[in-house]
């Protein structure tokens, strides 16, 4: 049973109704933003294995229904980041290959961290997947610093 003390604490130490709006608010254009980078990364990495990357490739990388895919494909080109040819693929522009360079390295930087404070590589890779997207730029640098002074 919780305490009414504790309760009334709680309720004091509420923020104000535009801190909280700003932090949700932030909060979703990153979830908005991650579906993009997770596209952006893994289309990279197939035209970088096939020399292109197919719809149903993505779908079935992403583990999403071929119309989901196509729904975030044109997202995709709508917002400037991919092209669709017909009987070609999907192609990145270079703002799409820019955010999946950017999304690698963050990446990158999230496994690297979440190595060397234990975690095994193979749950490292896993949870990078989410970590990756809803970190900010100053907690980023604050990883980088961290394992720069460590020589990782």
């Amino acid at each position: 049973m919780v305490k009414k003390e504790s309760v009334r604490a709680s309720r004091q130490d509420l923020e104000t109704a535009p801190v909280q709006a700003k932090r949700f608010g932030a909060a979703r254009r990153r979830r908005a933003a991650s579906m993009l980078e997770d596209y952006t990364e893994l289309i990279a990495d197939l035209i970088a294995c096939n020399g292109e990357a197919r719809t149903t490739d993505i779908a079935e990388r992403l583990g999403v229904a071929h119309p989901t895919a196509s729904k975030a494909i044109a997202r995709l080109k709508r917002e400037g980041l991919a092209v669709a040819r017909p009987y070609r693929g999907v192609f990145l522009t270079e703002a799409g290959k820019a955010m999946a360079e950017r999304s690698r390295q963050r990446h990158r930087l999230v496994v690297d961290l979440l190595v060397a404070v234990g975690v095994p590589l193979e749950a490292a890779e896993a949870d990078a997947e989410g970590v990756e997207h809803y970190v900010s730029q100053t907690t980023l640098r604050a990883f980088a610093a961290f394992l720069k002074a460590r020589n990782v």
